[in-house]
């Protein structure tokens, strides 16, 4: 009898043991099968991501996301979306991974897994030459002041914590906070310090000015669904990248070259 009870429980371990190895690469697996890596991506945070005036996805998520799938030996597919559509789309599976300028916080990560830092960033201000002494001055916590944001984003978030007393003006995309700077609708833009310095040099007969200083730390990375094949091979990716220099020549490329904004609408 305790031999029989013993087998079973050998058994039933066994089982176990192999449905947890079977579903460690699950979505692994599943990419590899069809032969396709799908990515959420909003497509308009240059120079992070941005779309071209023919369609085409482009920027430094973009190419580290085409490098994945190439050496996963697979296509990649581009998934555009709201940024606070994207968690969403994960979690439900309608993407296999998140590549959109993101940045690794608890909140997020008890949600989905992150894999990175592939790019440290941080929170800048993006306003008008002539208000830019006022900001610098007196802060962005003002009631006489009215900050546009990402909708969904840590740029949201800095608002409500770090300044209460503006007026937070959510906004669905970028060029939707642009817009709400030109015609003067808010007093700045809080958002991601690359997309500020883009913006200043893209839009510079617009009379735009960037803060000095970075308000926040932000380590950017990539967000999946749970997979423990998945997120290893992705954790071993991030530090070849960054060990052979690739990274870095990955980064000044977008960074340090104004010549790819000509592709832009």
């Amino acid at each position: 009898m305790k031999k029989s009870v013993v087998f079973a429980m050998l058994i039933l371990f066994c089982v176990l043991l192999y449905g947890t190895v079977a579903s460690a690469g699950a979505i692994l697996n599943g990419i590899l099968k069809k032969g396709e890596l799908v990515v959420g991506i909003t497509g308009d945070q240059p120079p992070l991501n941005a779309t071209t005036k023919d369609g085409k996805i482009i920027g430094l998520d973009a190419d580290l996301a085409q490098a994945i799938a190439l050496n996963m030996g697979v296509k990649v597919r581009f998934v555009k979306m709201p940024f606070s559509e994207l968690l969403p789309a994960l979690q439900t599976g309608k993407v296999d991974m998140i590549v959109s300028g993101m940045t690794m916080t608890p909140e997020r990560n008890v949600k989905v897994g992150f894999i990175g830092p592939y790019l440290v960033s941080g929170k800048g201000v993006l306003t008008k030459s002539s208000s830019v002494e006022l900001l610098d001055k007196e802060g962005v916590n003002s009631n006489q002041f009215k900050l546009a944001a990402l909708k969904g984003s840590t740029s949201q978030v800095v608002v409500e914590q770090a300044a209460p007393k503006a007026k937070l003006v959510p906004a669905v995309s970028y060029d939707e906070a642009l817009n709400l700077l030109f015609t003067g609708k808010v007093n700045a833009i809080i958002a991601d310090y690359p997309y500020c310095a883009y913006a200043a040099t893209r839009y510079a007969d617009k009379d735009l000015a960037v803060g000095q200083a970075k308000l926040t730390y932000e380590p950017l990375g990539i967000a999946v669904r749970e997979d423990t094949l998945l997120i290893n091979m992705l954790e071993n990716f991030i530090k070849l990248m960054s060990a052979s220099g690739d990274m870095k020549i990955m980064q000044d490329k977008w960074f340090k070259n104004a010549a790819w904004m000509k592709q832009l609408p």
